[in-house]
């Protein structure tokens, strides 16, 4: 950063550090990019990301950075907040088409009704009839509690681990790495798995309740 950097990639909260602690000026910045934008507006963010832009945004100034957002999933409302950043001219791409919900057409969705007690045992044998060559499978749960039980349930006849906000980052990144390493073959885990893995060869994705 002393020495002078062409990009710099970090999450809101550190660069708003190095901002506040003179490590960082960003007056001469000429692209700004948002990734994952609705996350990073619906999590609590927007306030850091305001003070952040604030720094490299004049208010009505034609030579403001050009905006670029990104995001797989774009509600009503990120339009709107969008509009704050960006130049009345504006583009918007929609790589999936508007008002559209589509999903890859290679993928097979199954829907299975079962009570919460028989959970366990349903999604052991929809994982051994299911998972494919590789075996493995990512189980998405609503809480850290129910990732945990079931990680733990003798019902699941496979290696199963969990990973959620509670699990320390360090302890997070061995889970996956032994997960992507075939260690063990299922992973049980809240939302904090939903976005920016990369885990090649999972044939299998349940979701244990429908997703919000």
């Amino acid at each position: 950063l002393k020495s002078g950097i062409d990009i710099l990639v970090g999450t809101p909260g550190r660069i708003k550090d190095h901002i506040q602690n003179s490590k960082l000026d960003l007056s001469s910045v000429k692209h700004v990019v948002l990734d994952e934008v609705d996350h990073m507006l619906d999590m609590g963010f927007a306030e850091q990301v305001e003070e952040i832009l604030g720094f490299a945004y004049k208010k009505g100034s034609e030579n403001n950075p050009q905006t670029l957002l990104f995001s797989a999933t774009c509600p009503r409302w990120v339009y709107d907040v969008a509009k704050k950043y960006m130049k009345g001219e504006y583009e918007q791409i929609d790589l999936i088409g508007k008002k559209t919900q589509r999903t890859a057409t290679t993928v097979e969705h199954l829907a299975i009704q079962c009570r919460s007690s028989q959970r366990a045992g349903v999604l052991g044998d929809i994982i051994q009839v299911y998972s494919g060559s590789h075996g493995r499978t990512i189980v998405f749960c609503e809480t850290k509690k129910e990732a945990n039980e079931l990680a733990m349930n003798a019902s699941l006849k496979q290696d199963a681990q969990s990973l959620h906000g509670d699990i320390p980052q360090k302890q997070r990144e061995i889970t996956l790495k032994g997960f992507r390493n075939g260690v063990f073959e299922v992973l049980i885990a809240t939302n904090v798995a939903a976005r920016g893995l990369d885990i090649p060869e999972v044939d299998l994705v349940i979701q244990c309740s429908p997703p919000k």
